[in-house]
């Protein structure tokens, strides 16, 4: 049998920041007239716009979300928060109820805004889609975080395992499974490691401390930034490097380096024009994120799109799941 030839596919992101600012300020100022009204119509607007500008091997991303399914979950989540709110302030015992009652319908939710978001994405015009069970929500969105919190967070990382591992397992494109293949030790090793950097940077704060306070603010802030960028390169690389779709791999290389001078260069910019280098931020670190991500395709991409089409085209789309609530979780 003749081994199909691997292509690799690099992610790229074709926007601007000031592309970004113009839909950006729009959906800021219109947002704040209207009392947060517009922020769905501003969500759907934001997430076109990267969408759209997000290419794989010579074609575009689509979100085909709707404002009014978003409102609606958002009015949902405000319920929930003002009535959690307002029974704190009558009484703790029945603001721990209230809380407890949320707790156990949020899995449920969860899973509705997973099948929202993958349902209202496609590639080539190809819908993503969600097939994690509800039971299979409580499991990981609920029974695993109590336990996690009971142990005093020694199960934080296989918590986060097996959150992603629900996620991507049922995840599809077409009709292929996504599948995740990390095993739990190595989230505990990538947690271990921060784990020794904060004491570390502890370990510092002392010994430093008797050196002189000015050294001491410039120093820590400086370790902290780079132990949160070893966090947030270490797992993204972990997690999609351990993702795969049917027989198609895919790859992250994102650098602590690069990523570390890119945030705080953003968190500059960001302080020095109030706000207003929001969005050129959030472009500059999209664009690295993706130009780091790759598809390695076995065989031709196009051929296996295609054959998407085909067996979804013949068994038909199942929609009969409830697609209409966005909960922006």
């Amino acid at each position: 049998m003749q081994m199909q030839q691997q292509q690799e596919h690099a992610f790229e992101f074709t926007g601007s920041g000031w592309e970004y600012f113009k839909i950006w300020i729009v959906n800021l100022l219109l947002s704040i007239l209207t009392l947060g009204i517009y922020s769905a119509w501003a969500k759907v607007r934001r997430l076109q716009y990267f969408y759209r500008n997000t290419r794989l091997a010579d074609a575009s991303f689509d979100y085909h979300g709707m404002p009014k399914a978003i409102l609606k979950g958002r009015i949902i989540a405000f319920v929930m928060l003002m009535v959690y709110s307002g029974a704190m302030k009558l009484s703790p015992a029945l603001g721990i109820t209230i809380a407890l009652m949320i707790a156990v319908v949020m899995p449920w939710l969860i899973v509705r805004s997973l099948r929202f978001k993958l349902y209202n994405s496609s590639y080539r015009g190809l819908r993503f889609s969600f097939a994690g069970s509800d039971g299979g929500a409580y499991t990981v969105f609920l029974l695993f975080p109590i336990l996690t919190a009971l142990t005093l967070y020694l199960l934080m990382p296989f918590t986060h395992q097996r959150i992603k591992q629900y996620q991507h397992c049922n995840s599809q494109f077409g009709d292929t499974f996504f599948n995740f293949d990390a095993p739990v030790k190595s989230f505990y090793g990538v947690y271990l490691k921060v784990l020794g950097m904060g004491l570390g940077l502890g370990f510092l704060a002392g010994l430093f401390s008797a050196v002189g306070l000015t050294f001491l603010l410039l120093l820590l802030p400086v370790v902290f930034l780079f132990v949160m960028a070893y966090m947030a390169v270490s797992l993204p690389n972990l997690i999609w490097n351990s993702t795969t779709l049917g027989e198609h791999t895919i790859q992250s290389k994102l650098e602590v380096g690069p990523y570390l001078w890119i945030s705080f260069t953003n968190l500059l910019g960001i302080v020095l024009t109030l706000g207003l280098y929001i969005p050129f931020a959030t472009v500059r670190m999209l664009r690295y994120k993706l130009e780091h991500m790759s598809l390695m395709a076995q065989g031709d991409l196009n051929e296996f799109v295609a054959g998407q089409e085909q067996a979804i085209s013949a068994t038909g789309e199942e929609t009969a799941e409830m697609f209409d609530v966005d909960i922006s979780l």
